[in-house]
């Protein structure tokens, strides 16, 4: 059993948490959290041992919520950390967990430098195999790297322009994010598949939640027809296409989709390719998908611990993690 600790309880950290305690070769030693709020209370009521930042003890015995121990004694009893804290916090922590000796998987809101490799299941899973440090993609990056993997390996990609339409709901304005080109994602997309050619990627904010859409122009250096590659990105067990006769055509719809389906909190954590979009013309490829923000990176969290822990080979971890987390059934 591999003994993982969770360090941050936010959005990200509290999906790989349940990810993580429903695997039949993982244990989760416990949570790391700052705060003594309702999601604390939430992981209290799931069972998982909560282990608080050195000196804030007090805060948490104040509104009566038990704790474990401190985020050190998480880390030094954990044979893996995943380290789901706010965005640059990560860097700051890789210290401490080098001083433990304890391997580290950080998320998409790093640098590239806080780790050895970047990582994509299915994209680059050997890439990780006996890694101390390792990060995540960002979720839209992530997304990006699932669709660029099987069209690379069957076609070849030359270039490619992205257009992310990102959800951020505390804005009330449309807004590039950021006006200088590119975004992070077309660099990151490169770390992880490296002998692709050049990808433009564009980012803008918009005032809505949970579900990123991507515009999306590949050139191939082969000219397949829209139903081959309608073919091809279907058979891949992370990419949904999206049936055009369902009428799906946004995010609001998707969660409707994915509660209609059981998924809790929501979850999809596949790409939502929509059918009717694609479309080739010679060697251009054009197509729409989305992406959920919240739960597209946490299969790749439990593949990466599994690589990192030189414990199954990409196909085996991609299987069971499938299998346990219901992903490509809907």
């Amino acid at each position: 059993m591999i003994r993982v600790g969770v360090n941050g309880y936010g959005t990200i950290g509290k999906r790989v948490a349940d990810a993580v305690n429903s695997m039949p070769d993982m244990e989760l030693v416990g949570i790391g959290k700052a705060s003594p709020n309702h999601t604390a209370d939430a992981a209290a009521e799931r069972g998982y041992d909560i282990y608080v930042p050195d000196g804030r003890e007090d805060r948490w015995e104040d509104v009566g919520m038990a704790v474990a121990g401190d985020i050190e004694a998480l880390i030094g009893a954990s044979d893996i950390v995943v380290d789901a804290t706010p965005a640059g916090m990560g860097a700051e922590y890789r210290p401490v967990y080098e001083e433990h000796d304890t391997p580290a998987l950080f998320q998409g809101g790093e640098g590239a430098d806080v780790a050895e490799a970047s990582f994509t299941a299915r994209a680059n899973y050997s890439e990780a195999t006996d890694k101390d440090y390792v990060r995540i993609v960002s979720c839209n990056t992530t997304g990006l790297n699932r669709m660029f993997a099987p069209l690379h390996e069957e076609y070849g990609v030359e270039r490619a322009s992205i257009t992310l339409v990102r959800c951020r709901g505390e804005h009330a304005v449309i807004s590039a994010d950021p006006v200088g080109l590119p975004s992070h994602h077309g660099p990151d997309a490169l770390e992880v598949i490296p002998d692709m050619g050049p990808v433009m990627t564009m980012g803008m904010k918009v005032p809505t939640v949970r579900h990123h859409f991507h515009g999306i122009n590949v050139e191939l250096d082969g000219e397949p027809s829209a139903e081959e590659v309608r073919d091809l990105l279907a058979s891949q067990s992370r990419i949904h296409v999206v049936d055009g006769d369902l009428g799906i055509d946004s995010g609001w719809e998707l969660q409707e989709f994915a509660l209609d389906r059981g998924r809790d909190r929501m979850n999809l954590y596949e790409n939502q390719i929509f059918e009717d979009s694609i479309d080739v013309a010679g060697n251009q490829l054009h197509l729409f998908q989305s992406i959920h923000r919240e739960s597209d990176v946490v299969p790749e969290n439990v593949d990466a611990i599994r690589a990192m822990m030189g414990e199954a080979d990409a196909e085996e971890s991609i299987e069971l993690t499938n299998e346990v987390m219901g992903i490509g059934d809907v």
